[in-house]
């Protein structure tokens, strides 16, 4: 990895992601996690503190990303549930299929490179029953807010590490074989539009 990638990225890509609203999103949504959980794209672990040692036993902590591994390690010594750090992407989770019970993917699905392979890898290790739980920017419904966003997008992505603005997380996983029980899709507040609309829910395996 390049300097800034290795050095750079991570800060910002923390300071995005670590933002108020995109805290409240993931407070909502990764207490509902159970048994053993994949985070794939785990950053610095912004979830941990949401996770309930109640309901979960350990979580297999994807992150390719030396810089956010390492920005990792306080909050995974503070956290109270066990917690395996894999150096791996998305596209490459060594974990046996019908293996864990949740996967969590909290923005993270606009900068994986072929989102499509990480998704049939989330599917094939889910165990039947078990909820994929994800809360995703992507795609505005609002054509002006489409236009902005293809516009933005090739300068974007080199300096968001790879972030695509305009897919849609929803339809990628529908696509990838998991039918979506529920999801809330809205701008958040406080966000610029062309970087805002957000997809969030849950879905399982067909």
């Amino acid at each position: 990895m390049s300097f800034y990638e290795n050095h750079i990225l991570p800060h910002l890509i923390g300071c995005a992601c670590g933002a108020p609203q995109i805290m409240k999103q993931r407070s909502r949504l990764v207490p509902k996690a159970e048994g053993r959980v994949l985070e794939v794209g785990f950053g610095a672990g912004p979830n941990l503190e949401f996770y309930d040692p109640a309901k979960v036993s350990r979580v297999f902590a994807l992150e390719p990303s030396m810089g956010m591994r390492r920005k990792a390690a306080a909050a995974i010594e503070a956290c109270p549930v066990e917690v395996e750090l894999i150096d791996l992407p998305g596209e490459e989770i060594p974990l046996d299929d019908d293996s864990v019970d949740t996967v969590v993917l909290t923005y993270t699905a606009c900068t994986i490179p072929d989102v499509d392979a990480a998704l049939a890898q989330m599917r094939r290790v889910l165990k039947p029953g078990g909820r994929l739980l994800f809360s995703e920017h992507g795609l505005a419904p609002d054509p002006g807010v489409q236009r902005w966003q293809k516009i933005i997008e090739p300068v974007w992505k080199p300096i968001g590490g790879g972030c695509h603005l305009t897919r849609r997380p929803d339809a990628l996983i529908e696509a990838a074989g998991f039918s979506i029980s529920d999801m809330t899709a809205d701008y958040l507040p406080k966000s610029p539009k062309f970087a805002s609309f957000n997809y969030a829910g849950a879905a399982m395996v067909r």
